[in-house]
């Protein structure tokens, strides 16, 4: 009895789903036919009818045919400087250009009202998410940076006279890290001895955002602090490859004369040449690019780059 029951239900439902199948179908073609037979409605433009007829108007900003005119690149400063540099022969970014040719070119062109920085952009062959294809180091420039540097120092009780003498804006112990994660950053570089290290892990989600943490490849980390300070208030600056494997540096500014700039970027070519990482395969020098703060990038001669020598290597 119970299974007669049961298939008499399945049968009304299967009946039931059929029949709403079927009306939702036949309503679709209801739908569809009433569309394809719909009236063509024809609609009129006698604007645009008379508008044909009347001479075309050029609009703002194309030419006489239409074509739209691109907005130039850059400011007119910005455009003032590609002037002088296709002037020189440097029409594009393509065109190479001896170092300290560039250089001197540079500081033509950096016409903006505050001191510009002069800065290189290095392409590697290398890919940094491999750990055995990155990159950081740190390079002392024979010049400086032309920077201010503040540094602080964490250390024990017996070292913070030597840091002071050194030049050290701030120097402490455990006080010091209270009032940095206290939110004290009145300081641009931090040095530490291995021995703080431990205590200072906990400023880690405070300096490390700001690249302030200490690292021994930067030189930031060591048990000679007088050492460490002399060398970052001279003009030590440290440089690492971006994802990319480009380094980004500055080395000087537009106030500097060609000859001191021609200096740090030699030692910037030595050091990135002593550092030049195990896993780099084939040509490891891609291509170099200097610029002024703003200003237009000047494609340097591989050939004269990596011929320029710095200390011992003019040995």
């Amino acid at each position: 009895m119970q299974r007669q029951v049961a298939r008499a239900r399945a049968g009304l439902q299967a009946r039931g789903g059929q029949a709403l199948r079927a009306s939702s179908n036949a309503a679709r073609r209801s739908l569809r036919s009433r569309y394809d037979n719909r009236p063509q409605q024809v609609k009129k433009f006698p604007v645009q009818r008379a508008a044909a007829t009347e001479a075309p108007k050029v609009a703002e900003g194309t030419d006489a045919v239409g074509v739209i005119k691109t907005k130039p690149e850059g400011s007119k400063r910005f455009r003032q400087a590609q002037d002088v540099l296709a002037s020189k022969g440097y029409v594009d970014r393509t065109s190479e250009c001896a170092p300290l040719e560039a250089l001197e070119l540079l500081k033509d062109t950096a016409t903006t009202k505050f001191t510009s920085a002069i800065e290189a952009h290095i392409r590697l062959n290398i890919n940094p998410k491999y750990n055995d294809q990155q990159l950081r180091a740190t390079v002392a420039l024979p010049k400086g940076t032309g920077n201010e540097v503040k540094v602080a120092v964490l250390c024990d009780a017996s070292k913070e006279a030597a840091a002071k003498e050194a030049g050290a804006d701030f120097v402490g112990g455990e006080d010091l890290i209270e009032e940095i994660a206290g939110g004290m950053m009145d300081f641009d570089k931090l040095v530490a001895t291995p021995d703080m290290m431990p205590k200072v892990a906990k400023l880690g989600r405070v300096l490390g955002p700001k690249g302030l943490m200490p690292n021994p490849k930067a030189g930031t980390v060591s048990p000679n602090v007088e050492e460490a300070v002399n060398a970052l208030k001279a003009g030590a600056v440290e440089y690492r490859a971006d994802k990319g494997g480009i380094v980004h540096l500055a080395f000087g500014k537009s106030s500097f004369s060609a000859e001191d700039l021609l200096e740090n970027l030699s030692a910037i070519v030595s050091s990135i040449k002593a550092n030049r990482p195990s896993g780099a395969k084939g040509i490891f020098w891609k291509n170099c690019y200097l610029t002024s703060t703003m200003g237009p990038s000047l494609k340097i001669k591989l050939d004269d780059l990596l011929s320029l020598k710095y200390g011992e290597d003019e040995a």
